[in-house]
């Protein structure tokens, strides 16, 4: 279990993932060899995943994102699986995630403009296998969006 130091520096790191290991070792009041230690350990216990980087895809020119929410035909054996394949294949879904309830799956998808969106919902999306219901959310603005929490 994180100690309160091992707090300190997952606060810090999550404010700023590209913070040099030196600066982030004096903002947690830690040494920089004590401070890769427990960055080593945060990492082997699973605690520290990865360092992502997070995209603002309307500034890479991707004006329109869909939430898209889908219940499937569960009288077929595979269905989820075969599922997975064909969503995991199309370029433009960003991520997949599994829900337990009425909503199998949530598909995030991004696409440069209506027409384009449009292109993929019909080539790409209503040919996804097993779908006995799917609901579309078009992403207006985000209010929150961040990774920290109250450690």
């Amino acid at each position: 279990m994180p100690d309160a130091t091992d707090r300190r520096i997952l606060r810090q790191l999550l404010a700023d993932p590209a913070m040099p290991n030196a600066e982030l070792a004096e903002r947690a009041g830690v040494t920089t060899a004590s401070l890769w230690r427990r960055l080593e350990r945060l990492r082997e216990t699973g605690v520290i995943r990865a360092v992502e980087t997070r995209i603002d895809w309307r500034k890479l020119g991707y004006e329109v994102q869909v939430s898209l929410r889908f219940t499937l035909d569960k009288t077929e054996p595979r269905a989820f699986d075969k599922f997975l394949a064909a969503a995991r294949k199309v370029p433009e879904v960003t991520e997949i995630q599994s829900f337990l309830g009425s909503v199998d799956f949530r598909l995030s998808v991004i696409a440069r403009d209506m027409a384009h969106w449009q292109q993929v919902y019909r080539e790409s999306i209503l040919t996804l296998p097993h779908v006995s219901d799917s609901d579309a959310l078009m992403l207006v603005s985000t209010i929150k969006d961040v990774q920290e929490l109250p450690l």
